[in-house]
């Protein structure tokens, strides 16, 4: 019980945080992009943001999530009006002879978003991989400090979530003596 009213009071303080920010928007004023946390948590909501669209009594708009730009497009609706800088699909810089495109980015928060809708039950079991091969592309990026990956799985074709956030969810160190950090952080819905 105690760590449920743990857990509200950080969200209630990262809400409140977020309606300052809204406040000074609405001020006129100069705002900077908020850190990981309050996106880390707006991002979990995202099954709330499209039930809400979905469920309506009114004939508005009804979100239908079949690919990766459909979670793209949700995700770009839900964190922009927070996040001013928020980039989104531009090339990243070339690694290895590879380009990688990234889905978001806010140069001022030092993060990137990456998202990816799993398709089939092949892509849940290899989604590791995928992962593992975008760290590799970030960890040298001069502006990311924090690399996001949200990961949307509507038919559960992941084999063991758990086990994937233990992989993924690590601080890394890069570079000769280590002064590189990259933070990883894995939200699955």
């Amino acid at each position: 019980m105690v760590e449920r009213l743990s857990e509200h009071s950080v969200s209630a303080n990262i809400l409140g945080e977020l309606a300052a920010l809204s406040a000074d928007l609405r001020a006129g004023s100069s705002v900077p992009t908020p850190g990981v946390a309050p996106v880390l948590l707006a991002m979990r909501e995202f099954d709330a943001c499209i039930r809400y669209l979905n469920t309506r009594r009114s004939a508005g708009a009804i979100i239908n999530i079949e690919s990766e730009a459909d979670v793209q497009d949700v995700l770009y609706l839900i964190l922009r009006p927070w996040i001013i800088d928020l980039n989104y699909e531009s090339p990243g810089d070339k690694t290895a002879n590879r380009f990688v495109i990234k889905d978001f980015s806010s140069p001022s928060g030092r993060f990137v978003i990456d998202a990816k809708y799993i398709r089939d039950k092949d892509h849940g079991k290899n989604i590791s991989k995928e992962l593992y091969d975008d760290i590799e592309m970030y960890r040298n990026h001069p502006r990311c400090d924090n690399l996001i990956f949200f990961v949307y799985d509507p038919f559960l074709f992941i084999p063991d979530q758990r086990a994937l956030r233990d992989a993924i969810e690590v601080e890394r160190f890069y570079g000769f003596g280590g002064e590189k950090r990259l933070s990883c952080h894995l939200i699955v819905k």
